[in-house]
């Protein structure tokens, strides 16, 4: 396809994904904006929606126009490329929350996990009160299976609504999702997650209180939750990674911690003092700092203890060529 005719079709694309979302598309959006981490490049096209149905509509129309579709939630857990991200971005942000038979809750994929836990307890519903604090949305908690405090978020689901890349829509069983540790179904697959379905019990809304309280308290203590950040970097390094030490525990932080690396920066992205798996934008870090930063911690854990660790940071878009 030649340049004019290239550029026939990308004008002829925008025309029509404006006719279909309207004034909600926006061109060149800034991703440092919606991420976390607070860096990254531009998204050529972005529409922020709370409604599944609109992603539905995306899936179907970046298929027939064979435009790149990226799905983001609350941002956490990802890193975006300098040059940022071609095709259409769709964020799915809040959305609704239902109560589906006497034991069960659905939320759509872009409610934030933190307001599913405000939802549960206000109506004195227990389950989910220990999840206080988690960051991003139910979407992103679903693709990665969140972990906290050693449980996972798997444990609690019962179903999963999800969209494939033709947009065809189907529930499936919790069994069928295929959740492992920092895994599931939808990493491997090109399908995306519309809703989730939680198990749920009747609950004393001031124990329930108290239990999100000491869950929020902890991540305070333990992570910075003050700073820009994506969450945990690397996932904890399992038996056949390789052996460790016997007083050394299966935790990339703390192996980042004793190869001596808290406090370690490229530019302005940094090791946390707090948590050694945690690394924080002081304000101005380019992805290019970071993404070196991370590959700087990965080498120093393998010089110490011969331990790969694992990505949990999702990488998307763009990134320079000699990383």
């Amino acid at each position: 396809m030649g340049d004019q005719s290239l550029m026939n079709h990308r004008n002829k694309t925008l025309a029509l994904f404006q006719r279909i979302f309207g004034d909600r598309l926006r061109s060149a959006m800034p991703m440092d904006e919606l991420t976390t981490l607070r860096a990254g490049g531009l998204a050529e096209l972005f529409l922020e929606t709370s409604r599944p149905d609109d992603l539905v509509v995306a899936v179907k129309v970046t298929l027939e126009q064979g435009v790149p579709l990226t799905v983001l939630g609350g941002g956490s857990n990802v890193l975006v490329g300098d040059g940022g991200l071609r095709g259409l971005v769709v964020r799915l942000r809040h959305g609704g929350i239902f109560r589906a038979g006497s034991h069960h809750v659905r939320a759509e994929g872009g409610v934030t996990m933190n307001g599913l836990v405000r939802w549960t307890i206000q109506r004195e519903l227990a389950g989910l009160e220990r999840w206080a604090g988690t960051p991003g949305s139910i979407g992103g908690a679903i693709h990665g299976n969140a972990h906290f405090d050693g449980r996972l978020v798997s444990d609690i689901v019962s179903s999963v609504g999800l969209v494939d890349s033709t947009g065809a829509v189907r529930s499936v069983s919790q069994a069928d999702m295929c959740f492992g540790y920092d895994d599931s179904r939808v990493k491997h697959s090109d399908e995306r997650v519309l809703w989730a379905e939680f198990k749920v019990a009747e609950g004393d809304p001031t124990v329930l209180r108290a239990s999100a309280r000491r869950s929020l308290g902890f991540r305070k203590s333990t992570q910075p939750l003050g700073l820009a950040s994506a969450g945990c970097v690397f996932q904890n390094p399992r038996l056949e990674d390789g052996p460790l030490p016997d007083d050394v525990p299966r935790s990339a932080g703390a192996l980042i911690e004793q190869a001596g690396l808290k406090g370690r920066r490229v530019g302005r992205a940094v090791v946390s003092s707090v948590h050694g798996n945690f690394i924080v934008n002081e304000g101005g870090a380019t992805a290019y700092d970071i993404r070196q930063l991370v590959e700087i911690c990965r080498a120093a854990v393998f010089d110490c203890f011969g331990i790969v660790l694992r990505d949990e940071l999702v990488y998307l878009g763009e990134f320079d060529s000699e990383l």
